[in-house]
């Protein structure tokens, strides 16, 4: 939780517009040669034919793989001890559940889902962000999750140090 000294720095728009963009370019590494060597492989085994059913079972799988690793992408990083995607760790942002603690993958995976109902919506989710008191868009307020600017903290507080009951032999006894 949040100490009565410390105050979080929500990221704001621009920012995370930003880390989006280091994101997608990321992935797109992976997509594009993915979707070429795909590309080629259609135009060798059918000369081109578009609407043939192998050539739309490969693109319905393409697009199964594109959005099983995006998701995965964001999930598993968001939930990691980063508390961030790459974009993010490059902005010095991270992702907390409304306390400033590391979220869970489940919440995570929420949060992901919840950016496409934010963008389905003429992306006035994401427009949130910029008019949103702690700079939440649609998708983090589904989630109960923040975007904040600083290093990641860990997921939990330290609990104390255990009570130290041992004998220190102290006391009138002790020269016996």
């Amino acid at each position: 939780m949040f100490q009565d000294f410390q105050t979080p720095t929500y990221a704001g728009f621009w920012i995370r517009v930003a880390a989006y963009l280091i994101d997608t370019i990321l992935l797109s590494f992976i997509f594009v040669p993915l979707g070429f060597v795909v590309g080629v492989f259609i135009a060798l085994a059918n000369g081109g034919q578009e609407n043939e059913p192998a050539v739309l079972l490969l693109t319905m799988i393409l697009r199964i793989v594109s959005f099983v690793t995006s998701w995965l992408y964001f999930a598993l990083l968001e939930s990691s001890s980063w508390q961030a995607t790459v974009g993010k760790k490059v902005c010095g942002l991270r992702v907390t559940d409304l306390n400033g603690y590391r979220i869970s993958f489940a919440k995570a995976t929420g949060r992901y889902f919840g950016k496409i109902l934010s963008g389905l919506i003429l992306f006035i989710g994401f427009v949130m962000i910029a008019f949103s008191e702690r700079s939440q868009g649609l998708h983090d307020q589904l989630a109960g999750t923040l975007v904040l600017s600083g290093p990641a903290v860990p997921s939990y507080p330290a609990p104390p140090a255990p009570p130290d009951f041992g004998y220190r032999g102290s006391g009138f006894m002790s020269n016996q």
